[in-house]
Formats: structure tokens, sequence, C-alpha cells
């Protein structure tokens, strides 16, 4: 009889860390952030001193079992820049992010959330955001999107879509599209719209 290979210590590591990761997108995905780390570990059947020696810290996990969906807001953003037509690439950022946060209740904590020490998180966060600005400028330029939308408008939108609840992913999804639809609605130029109220001031994001 042939015997079965066994698996190096290092090999069950990183069958732990996958483990975890994977385990750690399902319920912040599903739950938000609040799931503590302790009922992560659980769910990976791990034990903490594991989980910890994987990620010292909670930041740690979320950034990493973020870092896609992260990677992928950047990439929607920026390529909504490459189209032409500046208030059909915002339009279609809009509906597009709103989507991406819609698949993920977790992520759009994470994205807003204030991880000072997440260094690689913090910066695709705010080249994702400098692109939203250029989008911003451009359609303004255009004349289709209102003279006094400004970025903490976009960031409301996502803590709104955030709060969508429905039965199934797939309704969860229809209900982020429409929502998107209806906010676009509300940034298009229009000669009769009445300004809006004062912006709130967001920790990462200037005012104007």
């Amino acid at each position: 009889m042939t015997e079965l290979p066994h698996k190096t210590p290092r090999s069950d590591a990183r069958d732990n860390r996958d483990r975890i990761l994977h385990v750690a997108r399902a319920a912040f995905g599903a739950e938000g952030l609040g799931v503590p780390m302790r009922e992560i570990a659980r769910r990976a059947e791990v034990g903490p001193a594991t989980l910890y020696r994987h990620f010292p810290t909670k930041e740690a996990l979320v950034t990493e079992a973020f870092a896609e969906q992260m990677a992928l807001c950047t990439a929607i953003v920026e390529d909504a820049l490459t189209d032409p037509d500046p208030w059909r690439g915002f339009c279609r950022m809009i509906e597009r992010v709103c989507e991406l946060h819609a698949h993920n209740q977790g992520f759009t904590a994470a994205f807003l959330a204030a991880f000072p020490d997440a260094v690689d998180f913090a910066a695709q966060r705010e080249r994702a955001i400098r692109t939203i600005g250029e989008l911003v400028r451009r359609a303004k330029a255009d004349g289709r999107l209102r003279a006094d939308f400004v970025l903490a408008d976009l960031i409301l939108v996502l803590q709104a879509n955030s709060g969508v609840r429905a039965a199934t992913p797939a309704e969860r999804l229809a209900a982020a599209r429409r929502f998107a639809a209806l906010q676009i609605q509300g940034f298009r130029a229009l000669p009769d719209a009445r300004p809006l109220p004062p912006a709130p001031r967001l920790p990462f994001l200037p005012v104007g």
C-alpha cells in the first residue's frame, strides 16, 4: 500500500490562514465587522492563538479579507475615468460601486473605517478617492453633474446603500441598482435644482 503524503507544518499553517480568511470574508460580508475574532476562530475550526498568530489584530484580518474588493473598487473608478463621456463614466461608477458594496456588507464598513495602521488599504482608498475626484471634476465641467456635488455625497450613498435589506442576494442587488438610479437622478444638473444643505465633514475626505 502507498502511504498518503503528510502535510508539512508550513502547508498546515497556509491551510489555516486560507480557512480563516474564507470564514472572515463570509462572516463580515453577511453580518458586518461586528463578528468577534473568537467567533471567526470557532467557525474556522482553529484556536484563538492560531488566529492571532496569522492576524494579530482585527484590523489586519479585515484589511486582508477585503483586499480583493478594495482592488476591484479602485479598478471600477479608474475604468470610469477612461470613458470619453464624463457623465456616463460617473453614472457607471455609481452603479458598479453600489453593486459591489451590495454584495458585501462588511466591505462598506471596511472602506469607511479609519484603519491608521493599514497602510496599503488606506493608500488604495485614497487612490480611489483621488480618481473619483477627477471624475467628478470632469462631469461638472461637462455640465451634467450638479455643481454642488462633493465627494462626501458619494460616502452618504455608500452608507445608505449598506442599509439595504433583502431576502436574497439577487433582491439586494436589484435594490442597490434601483437605489443607484435614484441617486443618479438627484446628482444630475437641472436648471431649477435647489441648492443642497452644507456637506458633512468626514475624516478622510475634503469638503468641496
